[in-house]
């Protein structure tokens, strides 16, 4: 089969990939003239794993191709896949311009069936938007070519999108065509053979389950850094209780672990989305403006510990910070924790010797240069000259590093841990203090 997607974004590029990878011809389309220019060239502009050796692989064997070329690609594809950005606007919904630019544009250049498949996650009752878009475009052009406007929203973790798409937990396909249904079950049988994980629905249910599916997890994440605050003042620990509440199979271990909150390009942004959707229709959806207000406090956290350890004037002061990115694996920093705590570091006159595996070059282009921060090799090297370490993201090589070697190089040998990847117990027969997340007595040194 034949697609086109609009977007060369983290979406955009990873579904291009993989339904290439299965056999499909796909063209993807940016009006990035300097992103497509470096696609063309090899050059893969985000970070996730194994997604530039399938790139690679797809152009080599001519499945998988990349233009600035509108017309060229509502031409190619029967399928019109819409994978383009949904920023937030200032009132927390959800900015569809570009989804409606792109709609325009499949309107004003095809002359043959499309099935217009809306990728971007966006609020109920886009598609109907997208429709409308279309078919005015149409109207102007005096065309009446048949078309079709499915919701087919993704579900891809950062860092492990290659496997989410490749292996599926499930595909929600919201279309009131059982035609078009069928169609989009053939292009996904690649990915759909041990069991059918294809499940349609309206295309306004559709819409709503991405929305609910994120904001089902960031309420979790919420609740657990809730339960971590509350445990932290009762003397307990919250990761003896989140080992006990996960043992039951009604709740499970997933989503439950407390840290200094959540980032990414997805849930601040599909929450704030979804309570304004309620909003529109009048109602008052105190649970997500809770679990907001809960993820912005948390963020706090880290902050609150080390000025509550040094005093308010952190002028004088260097923290080591381990882990730019919102989460491991990736190299995406839009509402990351660190951002949070490093700013807030430097509001109190305190530098910053930071590392990451992958996104020291992302800390570059947001930061630039700044004299009270430094982009250090190694997690080893921003130890030197630091007072004390901060731990911002879980990535695997920050889990057993060489702990007398922290103690000898701090100036204070502390640790604020966001991700309560250590045992306090254990740093404690080094000589080093220690600051969890809820924690208990082990979160206070």
């Amino acid at each position: 089969m034949k697609a086109s997607i609009f977007g060369s974004g983290y979406v955009g590029l990873v579904t291009g990939a993989c339904l290439a990878e299965s056999g499909n011809h796909i063209c993807c389309v940016d009006i990035d003239e300097d992103k497509i220019g470096r696609l063309k060239a090899g050059e893969i502009p985000i970070y996730e794993p194994g997604l530039e050796e399938l790139v690679h692989r797809n152009q080599k064997a001519g499945r998988l191709h990349f233009t600035t070329d509108i017309a060229e690609a509502v031409a190619y594809g029967l399928f019109q896949f819409i994978a383009v950005g949904t920023p937030p606007d200032e009132d927390g919904s959800a900015d569809l311009s570009h989804v409606l630019a792109v709609a325009r544009s499949v309107g004003e250049h095809m002359d043959d069936y499309r099935i217009i498949v809306d990728k971007s996650t966006v609020p109920v009752g886009t598609a109907d938007r997208v429709r409308a878009a279309v078919k005015e475009t149409l109207a102007q052009r005096g065309s009446d070519v048949e078309f079709d406007v499915v919701s087919n929203p993704e579900f891809l973790k950062e860092g492990a999108a290659i496997d989410d798409f490749m292996k599926p937990d499930r595909i929600i396909v919201g279309t009131d065509n059982p035609r078009t249904a069928e169609l989009l079950r053939a292009l996904y049988e690649p990915f759909n053979r041990n069991r059918d994980r294809v499940i349609a629905m309206d295309v306004r249910s559709a819409e709503l389950t991405k929305y609910a599916a994120n904001a089902m997890l960031a309420t979790k994440i919420s609740f657990m850094n809730e339960l971590s605050n509350l445990a932290e003042r009762l003397g307990a620990d919250i990761e003896k209780v989140r080992i006990g509440i996960g043992s039951d199979p009604r709740i499970g271990y997933q989503f439950i672990y407390p840290g200094a909150g959540y980032g990414g390009s997805c849930f601040p942004k599909d929450v704030k989305a979804l309570a304004r959707s309620a909003g529109d229709v009048g109602y008052v959806a105190e649970l997500l403006d809770a679990v907001e207000a809960v993820n912005a406090r948390q963020k706090q956290l880290l902050h609150a510990k080390i000025s509550h350890h040094f005093g308010a004037d952190l002028s004088g002061k260097t923290i080591a910070l381990w882990g730019l990115s919102f989460k491991p694996n990736t190299d995406d920093m839009r509402e990351a924790p660190a951002r949070v705590l490093m700013e807030a570091l430097w509001q109190d006159g305190a530098s910053v010797r930071a590392y990451d595996p992958v996104a020291m070059d992302e800390a570059r282009r947001i930061y630039g240069h700044r004299d009270d921060l430094t982009l250090c090799d190694s997690a080893e090297d921003a130890l030197d000259g630091a007072d004390a370490l901060a731990v911002v993201t879980e990535w695997h090589e920050f889990r057993s590093p060489d702990f007398a070697r922290i103690r000898d190089t701090l100036s204070d040998p502390v640790i604020f841990d966001g991700r309560n990847i250590y045992d306090p117990e254990f740093l404690r027969t080094f000589g080093i203090r220690y600051f969890g997340i809820g924690r208990g007595e082990k979160s206070v040194g």
